[in-house]
């Protein structure tokens, strides 16, 4: 199943992509309520063009958004760090979230190095506590894009990932969740970037070295997963922080995640200056 927010009248309902289309479910509530629901929906009324439709947030209401470090051989390479022995874990807030067409904003008074990171994002449908990988894989109500838009010169000069990662509109999801009953392996998809037309990071989530039930059980074992739940799952080599030169997003570039079997998150950007108090 492949299924959308959107809005219909500046209220966020719930539909199933087929085709070209979205196909409004009999459904009120927004994402985290269907999760939580029974998932028994008949389709209603007409479907609606994708290319009419406005995004919402793949899921607007989570409790937690859980980023993991390094997590891809290639781009610990690429900037020449150490090879974690269990996950690295941070932190994203919900003010983070912005939808599939959406654009990623920031303050160039705040950060001017404004990077991209191509990420295959978890989304849990069951609340998971202590549970084994066998149990995680059950807990997982499907699989979105995502970019962890990140301020290098806040994250690298902060020594510490929190505020370079959580800035508004740092954490595009989109366009759709797609269930794992059409995703036979989500550890054989093809994951890319492209900044403006050029392909910046082209991999696979073969590469991945925490897989998604041990990260699953791992985050697990330390506080509850809740239904809704995002955790993204890292990002492969070609960020824009350690090509040299560097490269980095600007006001009105279009950044595009793209993930086999998921679709494509395209985002532009927008720069939005604020005088410092």
């Amino acid at each position: 199943m492949k299924i959308a927010q959107y809005y219909s009248e500046n209220q966020i309902r719930v539909g199933v992509i087929e085709d070209n289309s979205l196909v409004p479910l009999d459904f009120t509530g927004d994402m985290l309520d269907f999760i939580e629901s029974d998932r028994i929906c008949k389709p209603t009324g007409k479907s609606i063009p994708l290319d009419q439709i406005r995004y919402a947030p793949c899921i607007s209401r989570p409790s937690k958004i859980i980023g993991i470090g390094l997590n891809y051989l290639d781009h610990i390479r690429e900037g020449k760090a150490e090879i974690p022995e269990s996950p690295l874990i941070f932190a994203k807030f919900p003010n983070t979230l912005a939808a599939h067409k959406d654009a990623i904003t920031w303050n160039p008074e705040l950060t001017r190095k404004v990077d991209f990171e191509a990420e295959l994002a978890v989304v849990m449908g069951k609340t998971a506590y202590n549970c084994s990988e066998e149990e995680a894989e059950k807990a997982v109500f499907g699989y979105t894009c995502a970019n962890d838009v990140s301020a290098r010169d806040l994250q690298f000069g902060d020594k510490q990932w929190v505020r370079g990662k959580t800035l508004n509109s740092f954490c595009p999801l989109g366009p759709r969740i797609v269930t794992p009953d059409d995703i036979e392996d989500p550890h054989d998809l093809d994951i890319k970037s492209s900044l403006n037309g050029q392909i910046m990071q082209d991999s696979n989530t073969r590469d991945m070295l925490f897989k998604i039930p041990q990260l699953v059980s791992f985050l697990s074992r330390n506080f509850t997963l809740a239904p809704g739940d995002v955790i993204l799952t890292g990002t492969p080599h070609g960020v824009g922080a350690f090509r040299q030169p560097s490269v980095y997003m600007n006001d009105g570039d279009q950044i595009v995640i793209e993930i086999e079997k998921i679709g494509r998150l395209i985002n532009t950007c927008k720069t939005q200056p604020v005088p410092i108090p």
